[in-house]
């Protein structure tokens, strides 16, 4: 796993929405940006993590950042995700792991007990020129808002 660190360009990709939008990431040059990497769709970690920042949504727009989740999940089960918690922000469907794979999040992880390979979740803070300015490896699911800002 080569994670993205503080300074690197991000390299341009796009991928579908939960609403099949594609969404690209030159589209958000000159913008700040918040690309917080989540495992799986509908977990409870996930679902905490997203649903803090969805109702913190405000804060940060007025903070200048524009949000972007991704997981490996498909476009269906991120439609399912957003509807179901009302999320105002667009989740990616990188189901051909090659947002995963710019980023560097793919790697091994430990759950009771059993290591496995996976999405690690780490959420990264891009400027607007689009070079990471901090990573946040350590996420707090149910106040990750306070992180970020």
């Amino acid at each position: 796993m080569n994670i993205l660190k503080v300074g690197d360009k991000v390299s341009s990709f796009s991928a579908m929405d939960q609403h099949g939008n594609k969404i690209n990431f030159v589209d958000f040059k000159g913008k700040k940006l918040v690309i917080f990497f989540y495992p799986r769709a509908n977990t409870p970690g996930c679902t905490a993590q997203a649903c803090d920042l969805r109702d913190h949504y405000g804060e940060l727009s007025k903070a200048g950042y524009s949000l972007l989740g991704v997981s490996a999940d498909s476009v269906k089960h991120q439609l399912s995700f957003s509807n179901k918690y009302d999320f105002p922000f667009s989740l990616l469907a990188d189901e051909d792991h090659n947002i995963i794979n710019i980023f560097g999040v793919w790697g091994p992880k430990k759950f009771r007990g059993k290591e496995y390979e996976g999405i690690n979740r780490i959420t990264f803070i891009i400027n607007e020129e689009g070079c990471i300015d901090r990573v946040i490896d350590k996420v707090t699911t149910k106040d990750h808002v306070s992180q970020i800002l």
